[in-house]
């Protein structure tokens, strides 16, 4: 495996909410996906969800809390724990997650549930 730049790659795609999985750590997807407007609320109930800021700002909203992440910061939403990603302008993200997690969580949103997508020329 050659070393990534995660700021390139987020230039090889457009689509906002969908994610791309540029690698994997033991059973764990890495992936890339770009940001903007407000997702839906959801949770994890079996797994934490990790969020790194590679451009602009996102907004962790939280039931009793907003978190803030900007650029080079990370967050972990606890598993269980009710959040909704929001981005008023286009944010670039890394995330870590277990494979074969949903998007969406324990959403009923089928209209915004994606499969990762290979990101196509690693």
């Amino acid at each position: 495996m050659e070393p990534l730049n995660l700021q390139h790659l987020l230039t090889r795609f457009s689509d906002h909410w969908s994610q791309r999985t540029i690698g994997t750590l033991n059973d764990y997807d890495i992936k890339l996906a770009k940001l903007l407007g407000e997702f839906v609320w959801h949770s994890h109930p079996d797994t934490d969800e990790l969020f790194l800021v590679i451009y602009g700002t996102l907004n962790i909203q939280l039931r009793d809390r907003d978190v803030i992440l900007k650029t080079g910061e990370v967050f972990v939403v606890p598993r269980g724990v009710e959040h909704c990603p929001k981005a008023d302008q286009e944010v670039g993200v890394m995330l870590l997650e277990p494979k074969g997690v949903v998007n969406t969580g324990d959403s009923n949103r089928e209209d915004l549930k994606n499969a990762p997508k290979a990101m196509e020329g690693l």
